[in-house]
C-alpha cells in the first residue's frame, strides 16, 4: 500500500504567495514562492503544489520563471497549475522543472485534453484539480477560479477524469477553503470508494485531528495551506501526529528531520 502524503499547497498571484477564505474573502499575502518552497523542502515534505489563482481568468499561464527558480532551490517533487490549456504549455512547465501539472478549467471545457495530455506526457504527470461548491441547487464543480458553475456533480466529474487517465485527482472545496474547519469527509469517503487513482483532499485543514480524519475517510494525500502559513503547526508536527496515530506516512527526509 502506498504511504500517505502531506502536501503544502501555495497559491500564487502576481509572483507572490497569497491566501484567502472561500477563494475570494480576506486576502492575505503569504511571502515569496521561492523562499517558502526552500523552507518546506528543508522540512522534508512529500511534495508541494503551486497554483496561480488568476491565470485562468486572465488567459495567462502560471509564470514559468517562478517554476524554474523553485526547481533550482528544492529537491522535492512539485506540481504546478494555473491557466494550463494546451500541450505546449504543459511541456513548458515540465521542462521548467515541475514534476506534475494541474488542470482545472481546461478539463471542464474539453475533457479530451486530459486524455491527450496523459498520452503525451504520461498519467503520472497529469493531475486534475476539481473546485466545487454546494448551492441551493446542489453540489457542483466550478471553473475560472471558482467563478463559473458547471452544473456537474464532483463525484461524476472525478470518475470521468479518472477515465480520461488523470494520474491523480484533487478535490478542492470552495466552501471550506481557508476556513480551517475540516475537510469534506463525506465526499472524500464517497470518492475513495469509487476511484482507483490517488485522491488528494484539499481545503479545510485547521488541526491535527482534521488531517487524520481525512486519511481515515480514504484520502491518499492531503494538502495543507492556511494551517501551515498562519499557525504554529509544521510538517514535522503533522507527520509525527499521524505516525503516532497509526497512519502510514513517509519517513521525513529534510534537513530539519
Amino acid at each position: 500500500m502506498l504511504k500517505k502524503r502531506i502536501i503544502p499547497k501555495f497559491l500564487v498571484s502576481n509572483g507572490r504567495l497569497v491566501k484567502a477564505v472561500r477563494f475570494f474573502d480576506n486576502w492575505r499575502e503569504a511571502g515569496s514562492p521561492v523562499s517558502t518552497a526552500k523552507v518546506y523542502d528543508s522540512y522534508g515534505v512529500d511534495e508541494m503544489i503551486f497554483l496561480d489563482i488568476n491565470a485562468s481568468t486572465t488567459g495567462n499561464l502560471i509564470d514559468h520563471t517562478i517554476i524554474e527558480d523553485v526547481s533550482e532551490e528544492i529537491f522535492m517533487p512539485f506540481a504546478v497549475g494555473g491557466g494550463v490549456r494546451n500541450l505546449e504549455q504543459i511541456r513548458l512547465l515540465l521542462s521548467s522543472g515541475a514534476d506534475k501539472v494541474c488542470i482545472t478549467s481546461a478539463a471542464t471545457e474539453n475533457p479530451d485534453f486530459v486524455s491527450q495530455a496523459a498520452k503525451r506526457f504520461g498519467d503520472q504527470c497529469i493531475v486534475v484539480n476539481i473546485d466545487y461548491k454546494t448551492t441551493e441547487d446542489g453540489c457542483f464543480i466550478y471553473k475560472n477560479g471558482g467563478r463559473d458553475c458547471m452544473k456537474v456533480d464532483p463525484l461524476d466529474w472525478a470518475l470521468k477524469m479518472e477515465e480520461a487517465h488523470a494520474g491523480e485527482i484533487i478535490i478542492n472545496s470552495i466552501d471550506r477553503d481557508g476556513t480551517m474547519s475540516g475537510y469534506d469527509l463525506d465526499l472524500i469517503a464517497k470518492l475513495s470508494d469509487r476511484l482507483e487513482k490517488p485522491l488528494i483532499a484539499s481545503s479545510g485543514a485547521g488541526s491535527l485531528k482534521h488531517c487524520i480524519d481525512a486519511f481515515e475517510a480514504g484520502a491518499s494525500a492531503i494538502t495543507i495551506s492556511s494551517m501551515f502559513l498562519f499557525t504554529d503547526h509544521s510538517p514535522i508536527k503533522v507527520r509525527s501526529y499521524l505516525g503516532g496515530n497509526g497512519i502510514d506516512v513517509r519517513r521525513q527526509s529534510g534537513s530539519r528531520s
